[in-house]
């Protein structure tokens, strides 16, 4: 078996003998790094043709303004006009940023990291992997306020999760979530009345969740191209709260330099910016040292 690259449950997967090299849900990016551990012809197996439908979907609305409806849209779950909220798109380019921005402009109180039920005024961050049992507890803990799953995307592909959540977030006035197998846990019940609301952050495709979730909940993706990740990172430049400690010229230098590599960037994100401006900023051969640290 020689080198590949295939496309696997929405990932392009690079691969030597059976061996997996490199993985990412960017075609363009396994493909460089697979030239760059020495398989420059390895042959592409699979379309991504539902990415290809989706980011044509998405042309029509400018990425600015799809980050504008994100903030609309939270602010519609903080003030309790709206249930659930689904974002997907990319990581790094803001969407935990403006979520919490939002929630906290509503007069919201971030209860992160409190073991212990939380008041109507607050949201809670959960980042990372959770199990159906965690997710009960969470719901129940957090059943008057606003819960947002951070990258937990793993909770969005088990079954008893994501039956959990569709009670939760049910169109009925009284939405009751049950669990009915083996508690073992005093404090929590076997149903209760969740009436909170809850923002799924993941970067997974739009077309990769759920069917029943998606109808339960407002959806804002956020797919961009490398024109529209520059987009979105110049106006995040020229925002003064955007690295508030380092000058408007060392941003837009380091904007400027990753526009001009382009395709050559292993990777561009908000955290690419921050790592170029803070490289400017130190002065010195920065844009020798920027080039490396991005295409290497």
């Amino acid at each position: 078996m020689t080198a590949k690259i295939e496309l696997v449950d929405g990932n392009w997967i690079g691969s030597f003998q059976g061996k997996k090299i490199v993985k990412s849900y960017d075609q363009t990016r396994v493909v460089k790094m697979m030239a760059k551990a020495g398989y420059k012809n390895a042959p592409i197996i699979g379309e991504d043709v539902s990415k290809t439908e989706e980011e044509d979907t998405q042309s029509q609305w400018p990425i600015n303004q799809r980050f504008d409806f994100l903030t609309q849209l939270v602010n519609m779950i903080g003030k309790n006009t709206a249930v659930s909220l689904i974002v997907t798109g990319p990581g790094g380019l803001g969407k935990t940023h403006t979520v919490r921005s939002a929630l906290e402009a509503c007069g919201l109180k971030d209860a992160s990291g409190f073991d212990a039920e939380q008041p109507h005024n607050s949201y809670r961050m959960i980042k990372g992997y959770s199990t159906a049992k965690g997710l009960y507890r969470e719901l129940f803990m957090n059943k008057d306020s606003v819960i947002v799953f951070d990258d937990c995307d793993d909770v969005l592909k088990d079954a008893t999760a994501l039956n959990l959540l569709k009670g939760a977030l049910d169109s009925y006035d009284k939405r009751i979530v049950n669990w009915n197998a083996d508690i073992k846990d005093d404090d929590l019940p076997r149903s209760f009345q969740f009436n909170g609301r809850v923002v799924f952050i993941s970067n997974m495709g739009r077309n990769k969740m759920d069917t029943a979730l998606k109808t339960r909940a407002y959806c804002v993706d956020l797919a961009m191209n490398l024109a529209q990740k520059l987009e979105r990172m110049q106006t995040l430049a020229a925002d003064t709260e955007f690295m508030p400690r380092f000058s408007k010229t060392h941003k837009q230098d380091a904007l400027q330099l990753i526009q001009e590599l382009g395709p050559r960037a292993k990777e561009v994100s908000l955290r690419t910016l921050q790592a170029v401006t803070r490289i400017r900023a130190a002065g010195g051969n920065w844009r020798q040292l920027a080039e490396y640290t991005l295409t290497n």
